[in-house]
């Protein structure tokens, strides 16, 4: 059982090293799974060592979740998130890169496994991105400041293809506590989703 809040940085980056791998093994396994053309004995073979694996990580289970966790060093660990968990093989990730103190943008792959219609990202999936965005950028990327959605709008120009994307955030004002943010996703072609949000800070 890893108690963060005892953990070094160096401690947590240990375990990065073991558990990385791991993930994006299933990472590829999903979508090799989704896009595979294999008959019975080859699906069948598969099917019989992933749970052979399956029970082996079983054998050393922890109760619950991963949640969100902090070192001493002040190192968020959020590795069960959605959007950013180096543990969720669900999750892309969605890497944050700031372009200042108030936007920053994500580069991201999304393949099969964020099918919605044929060929193209699922919207709930891209308003998933948008708020991840919006909120990070909200709390200025800060384990001293967490803005929560209060209110998220979202339009959807067209189809977003799957493959690369560009997400964009900035915050467009602030009135005390209220954060007030607009965000976009792009493929090659352009614009695909835009989005506006009230954030609230909830601890300074």
């Amino acid at each position: 059982m890893w108690e963060f809040e005892e953990m070094t940085s160096e401690e947590v980056a240990l375990l990065r090293r073991r558990y990385e791998p791991l993930t994006d093994s299933i990472r590829d396994l999903i979508d090799a799974a989704l896009r595979t053309d294999a008959g019975d004995e080859v699906v069948q073979r598969a099917t019989t060592a992933l749970d052979e694996v399956t029970a082996s990580l079983r054998n050393h289970q922890r109760t619950g979740t991963l949640g969100m966790n902090l070192t001493p060093d002040g190192e968020s660990v959020p590795w069960g998130n959605l959007g950013n968990g180096l543990r969720n093989p669900l999750a892309p990730p969605l890497v944050v890169e700031y372009d200042g103190p108030l936007a920053a943008h994500i580069d991201v792959d999304l393949g099969a496994a964020y099918e919605g219609p044929p060929g193209h990202v699922h919207g709930g999936y891209c308003a998933l991105v948008l708020d991840h965005l919006l909120g990070e950028v909200a709390s200025g990327g800060s384990i001293e400041t967490v803005a929560a959605t209060g209110t998220i709008s979202l339009r959807y120009q067209r189809p977003t293809r799957l493959g690369r994307l560009r997400v964009e955030a900035s915050v467009q004002k602030t009135e005390g506590r209220k954060i007030f943010m607009a965000g976009s996703i792009a493929d090659a072609d352009g614009t695909t989703v835009t989005a506006e949000g009230l954030f609230i800070a909830l601890r300074q």
